[in-house]
């Protein structure tokens, strides 16, 4: 596609005629690119086209206590773990301290 005006370090510049007529060309190459797209309207930059994983990004960073929580969760290997899995393992620990509280109550 040559829709590039001009290229920037993160993002490529557009005319507003050229995103108005290859928009959903456009929003397949930000989704794939993982790129911005400024468009520009007589050479004023107006808006800016990001992919919806970039804008969450952007409008609610992650919290540096779930990204530490992610970075052990991938040395460990339980960050390829299905939801079921979790499910599993979070009934048997139940489990095991209602067991525990029995166990203490009979002493």
């Amino acid at each position: 596609m040559t829709t590039t005006k001009t290229a920037t370090r993160d993002g490529i510049v557009i005319s507003a005629l050229r995103a108005r007529s290859s928009f959903g060309k456009l929003l397949n190459r930000v989704d794939k690119e993982s790129r911005s797209l400024v468009i520009e309207k007589r050479g004023t930059p107006r808006a800016i086209l990001l992919s919806i994983r970039d804008y969450v990004r952007l409008a609610a960073p992650e919290p540096e206590v779930l990204r530490a929580i992610g970075e052990e969760s991938r040395r460990k290997g339980t960050a390829s773990l299905s939801s079921r899995q979790i499910d599993r393992i979070v009934k048997a620990a139940r489990r095991g301290k209602k067991a525990l509280r029995k166990s203490s109550a009979k002493k």
